[in-house]
């Protein structure tokens, strides 16, 4: 385990060190959100924290890499050495790195939707280029469909899966805290995945750099959880849901078990079911996909009467249980535990919206009685 606490440990360190000096660089060249109709913050806010965050893994990755390298001292399972050496973590650098010098000029200049949709491709594609690529999918009833024949195919599908994930954080990215926090969630349970499925390399790449994002996010979530000082802006919020997919692709998907296609769309089914429905709901008003709006789940949350904070720890509590739920059905014999958890999910789904709802409607009710009082206008009785 040294190898992870070191990432772990490293990464959440040089957040720490970092985001401060990410702060003052976005000031100094202009990267400051500023309050909008369809945004919540009140305060200019500077962004580019995704630089720290990225830096932070990055430096991490490097560390345990020479680390293990140069010294035996760390008792590294066999294969580590491999898979911090391989050609294709190389890819994954890279192409983070592309996305996140995207997502930063977007925080300083604002590109169009379209540029940023070509520029994820783009960084998919590199990705697949060094072999990072989704080569099975598994599904039910132990069905396993082989890509290694169609590479076409693999490469269609690897782009699709990289961008969706890429745009599922970065809209869900509209809370103090909300994307940082899903990922340091999402890095645990793909971190907890891989150490039950075995020790190929590429797992064990998968667990360093989950390892390391988890640190990462924690020690940018010093900064940015409400009330936030930075945000992480789409350099951040676009890197996040990058390296996410590449790590289910490494640590997950390359398994020919039976549905580990499902495992990670339940980990992060709250942003997945989010996004869905603002494609949705922008279709049906004639929209296009990228317009923005204030009817996402966590500006719902704002509506029926929660605070910021706790609308952010209900959307954790909820990918925290869809966790469990994804993990549960992977590894736990008896279901038991699979229903105890979809039980409590929907309890907490209840309990956190229900209540807040009804005393809502009340607010509304005696509201518009008060208004009809002051007019002289009769009520229902």
């Amino acid at each position: 385990m040294q190898v992870y606490i070191l990432a772990f440990a490293l990464s959440l360190a040089l957040a720490l060190l970092l985001t401060p000096l990410a702060r003052r660089l976005a000031v100094w060249l202009g990267a400051v959100d500023m309050p909008h109709d369809r945004k919540v913050h009140e305060n200019p806010t500077p962004t580019l924290g995704g630089i720290a965050i990225f830096l932070a893994v990055v430096i991490s990755l490097l560390a345990s890499k020479v680390l293990i390298g140069l010294t035996s001292a760390v008792s590294a399972p066999q294969g580590m050495a491999e898979a911090l050496s391989s050609y294709q973590l190389l890819g994954i650098i890279l192409s983070s790195t592309f996305i996140v010098l995207l997502g930063a000029y977007d925080d300083m200049r604002r590109l169009s939707p379209w540029t940023k949709l070509a520029g994820q491709v783009m960084a998919a594609l590199v990705l697949v280029s060094f072999g990072v690529e989704v080569s099975t999918v598994a599904l039910p009833r132990g069905n396993v469909i082989d890509l290694t024949a169609s590479p076409i195919l693999s490469i269609m599908l690897t782009v699709i899966w990289m961008v969706a994930f890429t745009n599922i954080i970065n809209l869900i990215d509209g809370l103090d805290g909300l994307a940082a926090g899903i990922s340091v969630i999402s890095a645990a349970a793909f971190f907890f995945y891989g150490s039950r499925v075995g020790a190929d390399p590429n797992t064990l790449q998968a667990m360093v750099i989950a390892a390391a994002l988890g640190g990462a996010c924690l020690g940018f979530l010093r900064y940015n959880f409400n009330p936030a000082s930075i945000f992480m802006g789409d350099s951040g919020a676009m890197f996040l849901g990058f390296i996410l997919g590449a790590i289910s692709i490494q640590g997950i998907l390359k398994r020919t078990a039976v549905a580990t296609l499902f495992t990670p769309i339940i980990v992060l089914a709250v942003p997945i079911i989010d996004t869905g429905l603002a494609i949705l709901r922008r279709a049906r008003s004639g929209r296009p996909f990228h317009y923005a709006d204030k009817e996402h789940i966590h500006h719902r949350l704002l509506y029926i009467g929660h605070s910021q904070r706790q609308a952010v720890l209900i959307i954790y509590l909820w990918t925290a249980l869809l966790t469990g739920i994804a993990l549960a059905l992977e590894f736990v014999a008896s279901k038991m535990l699979v229903f105890i958890l979809l039980a409590a999910g929907v309890i907490s789904l209840v309990a956190t919206t229900l209540p807040r709802i009804v005393a809502g409607g009340r607010m509304l009710e005696k509201e518009e009685g008060e208004k009809s009082l002051e007019s002289g206008e009769p009520t229902e009785s």
